[in-house]
């Protein structure tokens, strides 16, 4: 009894525990190179959408934000590589991109009138609980965002979401009440857990270079930038009380104390100034640009030259990103503001991404190299120990059994279970996301008497999982995915 129901229970739903795929996502993203060519301003392109760098830095800032909630600040970049969090950062923008296409061929599309509808319920821009643009400015300008940057993503994800929104599937009484049955199974298990950190690996400089030899394209030397510049300095002119009144009758806002009150003019004068001085040096930045664009620049102007890459910087991430973006038919950039002063560049030449020597890719190949063999070590261990082995009995577990594992994390066991309760087998083992492996042999199997009144939102969601991981298969076919960076 105990091996037909757990060979046949996966089948009363067709997959119980599928993941639901991520349609939306949640620094700098220091990893892979460019394949350069035409595509210098994207790292990939799904259909006849572009993802570029900046929005695959977000995504991996939003996923490594919600990693580290999830595991209470215990979340380095060392652990991110393990979940692979580059791969599932770019995986989101990805499938984001294959929905953009999809409501675009059927002419979807969002109305100022809704974004705006969508502007005026984030309380981020709220003054005195209503929706207020100045707040609105002002915070996107602290968060270095312009206007038309956030709102071209606020409509890609409204996009999104109404596109989500027609995928409305429906469940009936019968499908609940079997998930009730199916998740009232409880298993009493025999398991042991392998850790790869049980496993020792014997290292030779041979097998190290045969293994770097397959995936030096993966350790490349950076891309670096040629650049010519011209530099704005801080303006600090002296301006009339009808200037400086008229500036901050226009921009109150801006002129707030600790508690949120808006400043006198007196109190705020300094502060008005600075602001005037700052508009006045920007404005002399954007002209000398537009001079040195069209070959009229003033003689006594200096252009600059420099080298610039991830690890030789002498601007900002800014900066570097902007030129990540720049085409060489394309090649000046509107000024950027460093450190209160204003560059204003021209991308002579990239220098693209080469391999490096194994000398200078050995430590980082190591643990790369390290991990393989670990991997390779640990699973012929399993398939050696799993008819045989001898471990700790639980106690009857279902689904929701986390954490009466001891030997597991919370997040490992539900993992665990999860794919226990969809295995057709008996005596197994099953290899989680952390590399451990846990073997196991089902004891007994009964069914509790319990029941839960909430099933069938849960089978809706399920439904609308498997249907929407079955929709992003289709879209895959129907839309051609290049990737431009190495190593994702």
């Amino acid at each position: 009894m105990i091996t037909w129901m757990q060979r046949h229970k996966k089948w009363l739903i067709i997959t119980i525990w599928i993941s639901t795929i991520a349609f939306v996502g949640a620094g700098f993203v220091g990893w892979g190179q460019y394949n350069y060519g035409d595509k210098a301003g994207a790292v990939a392109k799904v259909g006849e959408v572009e993802i570029s760098m900046g929005e695959l830095q977000k995504s991996y800032s939003r996923l490594y934000q919600q990693y580290a909630q999830m595991f209470q600040g215990n979340f380095d970049e060392e652990r991110a590589k393990q979940f692979g969090l580059q791969q599932q950062a770019l995986q989101q923008l990805v499938q984001q991109a294959l929905l953009v296409n999809l409501a675009k061929s059927y002419n979807l599309s969002i109305s100022d009138q809704e974004l705006y509808d969508q502007l005026k319920q984030d309380n981020n821009f709220f003054n005195n609980g209503v929706f207020d643009k100045e707040v609105y400015k002002q915070v996107l300008s602290q968060n270095r965002l312009s206007i038309a940057e956030y709102e071209q993503e606020l409509r890609k994800q409204l996009l999104i979401q109404k596109t989500i929104s027609l995928l409305n599937v429906k469940t009936s009484k019968n499908e609940a009440k079997i998930l009730d049955t199916l998740l009232s199974i409880s298993d009493k298990i025999e398991y042991k857990v392998l850790s790869a950190e049980d496993i020792n690996i014997e290292i030779r400089d041979e097998d190290l270079k045969a293994f770097w030899q397959t995936m030096q394209n993966n350790f490349m030397n950076e891309v670096s930038y040629e650049v010519k510049f011209i530099k704005q300095e801080n303006i600090t002119a002296t301006y009339d009380d009808v200037t400086i009144a008229d500036h901050y009758q226009d921009n109150k806002n801006h002129f707030k104390d600790n508690d949120g009150k808006i400043l006198a003019l007196e109190e705020a004068k300094e502060a008005v100034v600075s602001e005037l001085n700052a508009a006045a040096t920007k404005k002399a930045a954007l002209r000398a640009f537009v001079d040195y664009k069209n070959g009229k620049l003033d003689k006594t102007v200096t252009i600059n030259e420099a080298v610039v890459s991830s690890k030789k910087n002498p601007f900002n991430a800014e900066v570097l990103q902007k030129l990540s973006e720049t085409a060489m038919t394309k090649p000046f950039i509107k000024p950027v503001n460093v450190d209160g002063v204003y560059y204003s560049f021209e991308l002579v030449k990239v220098n693209p991404a080469t391999p490096k020597t194994f000398a200078e890719a050995k430590s980082k190949v190591l643990p790369f190299f390290i991990e393989q063999k670990k991997k390779e070590k640990i699973l012929e261990l399993a398939n050696n120990s799993v008819a045989v082995f001898k471990g700790q009995t639980s106690e009857f577990l279902t689904m929701e059994s986390v954490g009466k594992l001891p030997s597991l994390n919370d997040m490992e066991s539900a993992e665990f279970l999860q794919k226990l309760f969809t295995s057709d087998k008996k005596r197994s083992f099953i290899t989680l996301q952390s590399g451990k492996i846990v073997l196991y042999n089902i004891l007994e199997q009964k069914l509790l008497e319990n029941s839960n009144d909430d099933q069938a939102n849960v089978v809706a969601r399920l439904k609308t999982s498997i249907f929407s991981e079955g929709l992003i298969k289709t879209l895959q076919n129907r839309y051609k995915t290049e990737i431009f960076i190495q190593g994702l």
